[in-house]
């Protein structure tokens, strides 16, 4: 059930985050049973790293701090509406429930804009604006093959 306290937590975090000049102003905790078990800040442009967005970076902490690489019966709490990217991890990782603040347009209105990776995941392979390409399929289907059958595989 949402509690605003962990909403302004988010929020705390990604005004921090530009205030002392250490990323953008984004922000997310992960919850459960009533605490934080996790936090994140936007940290692109301090580790030179595109995918230290806040949510990640709360999952990857929640997922350290439980001993766990899922988490169930936790809930996101971020700052702003989750991109395509942290939308995968958040879907990844399995929280019960998102919540966010500001809508993604607020964020696009300041140069956050997602929508062209939106566009580009609807488009045909051969369209991308960075070229992809497949090579050796057969070859890289047998790791999966070799998946299946591995005795110690922990499935997620």
């Amino acid at each position: 059930m949402y509690e605003k306290k962990f909403m302004i937590e988010a929020i705390r975090l990604a005004n921090e985050c530009f205030e002392t000049g250490k990323g953008g102003p984004f922000g997310a905790v992960v919850v459960k049973n009533g605490e934080i078990v996790g936090r994140g800040r936007n940290m692109v442009t301090v580790d030179n790293d595109p995918t230290a967005h806040a949510e990640v970076l709360a999952i990857r902490d929640a997922c350290r701090n439980l001993g766990t690489f899922q988490l169930d019966g936790c809930e996101l709490y971020a700052s702003s509406e989750p991109c395509p990217m942290c939308f995968g991890a958040i879907y990844w990782a399995r929280p019960d429930r998102i919540y966010y603040g500001a809508p993604c347009e607020v964020a696009a209105e300041v140069g956050f804009d997602d929508t062209f990776i939106y566009e580009e995941i609807g488009k045909p392979i051969s369209q991308y604006s960075i070229p992809t390409e497949q090579h050796d399929a057969d070859i890289a289907a047998e790791t999966f093959e070799r998946w299946k059958v591995f005795e110690n595989r922990v499935d997620y």
